[in-house]
């Protein structure tokens, strides 16, 4: 292994730890019995960065960190784009059987709710087929939002290193519950229930 190869695997091997360190501290709270981490919910500072000052007694900020991914034609969008609507990000591969086996579920969601919810279903790119992920969605006729994390910048901000990995995110991009493994359509219900009313 030659050097500059070394240094950018420890480059990445630091950026997962970081990521998964610094979300495992924001996320967690309690986990309940029903199988949803609980986080507290907390409007986004209006501050710039220059001017913000965080008391030691002030309550942590759970924004849902920002990122980069491509639509399913190519396009460059962003998770900010979604605030507005509630937002559930799931994370999958190709290959991964129990991200195979919740689908059917979330299908079922995004034909109940996807006028007032985003779905983001985030193919794990860095580590999947673009192509073996569009002929899975094609091949099984789901109709929910299919989106692929290309560079990564998505997996290693939510340390999703073991799939599937479920956010439920507020309409205003606050980081609400989250899910690790396939979800019952229960469970689904469950944290749908937790970011959105019907109005």
């Amino acid at each position: 292994m030659n050097k500059k190869t070394l240094l950018a695997a420890c480059a990445a091997l630091i950026m997962v730890l970081i990521g998964a360190s610094l979300l495992y501290n924001v996320l967690y709270d309690e986990v309940d019995s029903g199988g949803l981490a609980t986080v507290a919910t907390v409007s986004p500072s209006t501050e710039s960065a220059e001017e913000a000052t965080v008391p030691a007694t002030e309550e942590p900020d759970y924004s849902a960190p920002n990122f980069s991914m491509e639509d399913w034609d190519g396009n460059v969008v962003r998770l900010a784009d979604f605030v507005g609507k509630p937002v559930i990000l799931n994370f999958w591969a190709s290959w991964c059987g129990p991200c195979k086996s919740e689908m059917p579920e979330f299908e079922e969601a995004y034909k109940q709710y996807g006028e007032e919810i985003h779905f983001i279903m985030l193919n794990c790119t860095i580590s999947d087929a673009k192509e073996d992920a569009k002929a899975l969605i094609t091949e099984n006729g789901y109709t929910f939002p299919v989106y692929f994390d290309t560079t990564g910048e998505a997996s290693y901000g939510y340390g999703a290193s073991s799939i599937p990995l479920t956010f439920f995110i507020d309409a205003e991009g606050n980081l609400v519950t989250y899910a690790m493994g396939a979800l019952s359509g229960d469970l689904l219900q469950k944290g749908i229930d937790m970011i959105y009313t019907a109005g």
